[in-house]
């Protein structure tokens, strides 16, 4: 057996296959609807609507301070959050589903979390070129700053899939997995500051330190560096740092547990 570390060697040999099974999972996840792939973005847009209705318009205090328009903020935070959760929940998911191929003994399973995973990217891209046209059609004309957008999406593209490579190889045998992961998403969003700012529940002190632990805080901040406040990842040092070592980590262990139970996989299943 190979060592984890040369998986993104493996991932890149395998690159067309990867592309062609994750073009494939994103149009046969909606096969059988009138709609097809358009209910992949229609959940996340009644989503933000609800959201911006709630907290944007019934709760006016939610306004205060934001330097944009709510609804503006309010996506700059939302967006990175739906791919974590759409990635998450399928890269956990990622062996269950494709079984029959874990069955194989010729097909490198390793790529299977990237599969899901990448499949989930499709979505984003998407996202991040509406939320591009909603700035724009609002006033806020691009920048350079923007292209920070591409770096950020790197981050939680990593983080989802560190944490799919632990996820997918424990639920194999713990299928209650994906039922505590989904619960974990759900108070995840209130635990994040996407609806929410610091400062509008005076937070601070050990509870905000604790609280900016959460690795999503870092994309979502960077989110809205790079689309209203302006500021360069290069900026944030302690966080950026701080963001890479847990996301290598979680990556490293992510991996290497994988590897390490993968032999165990066909048996289970």
């Amino acid at each position: 057996m190979e060592k984890q570390e040369w998986l993104p060697k493996e991932v890149y040999q395998n690159r067309k296959l990867v592309l062609s099974l994750a073009k494939n999972d994103f149009k046969t996840k909606y096969a059988g609807s009138y709609l097809g792939t358009i209910w992949a973005f229609i959940q996340p847009i009644v989503t933000v609507c609800v959201y911006w209705f709630v907290f944007g318009l019934a709760l006016r205090g939610a306004n205060a301070n934001r330097g944009v328009p709510f609804v503006l903020w309010l996506v700059a935070g939302l967006v990175p959050w739906f791919f974590l959760q759409d990635g998450l929940t399928s890269g956990t998911n990622a062996l269950l589903e494709y079984n029959y191929l874990v069955k194989k003994v010729v097909f490198n399973i390793r790529v299977l979390p990237v599969v899901k995973v990448l499949s989930a990217v499709f979505v984003h891209v998407f996202f991040v070129a509406i939320v591009v046209v909603l700035y724009t059609f609002m006033g806020y004309l691009p920048d350079l700053y923007y292209l920070q957008l591409v770096y950020y999406s790197l981050c939680v593209f990593v983080l989802v899939l560190g944490i799919s490579y632990l996820t997918s190889s424990v639920v194999v045998f713990f299928r209650d997995l994906s039922q505590i992961i989904g619960i974990a998403l759900q108070v995840g969003i209130w635990m994040t500051p996407i609806m929410w700012a610091f400062e509008d529940l005076g937070i601070g002190g050990w509870l905000s330190t604790i609280l900016k632990l959460n690795p999503m805080f870092y994309i979502v901040q960077g989110y809205r560096d790079s689309l209203i406040d302006k500021v360069g990842f290069w900026e944030r040092p302690g966080l950026t740092a701080y963001f890479w070592v847990l996301t290598i980590v979680i990556f490293f262990l992510g991996t290497r547990l994988f590897c390490k139970l993968q032999v165990h996989f066909a048996d289970v299943l």
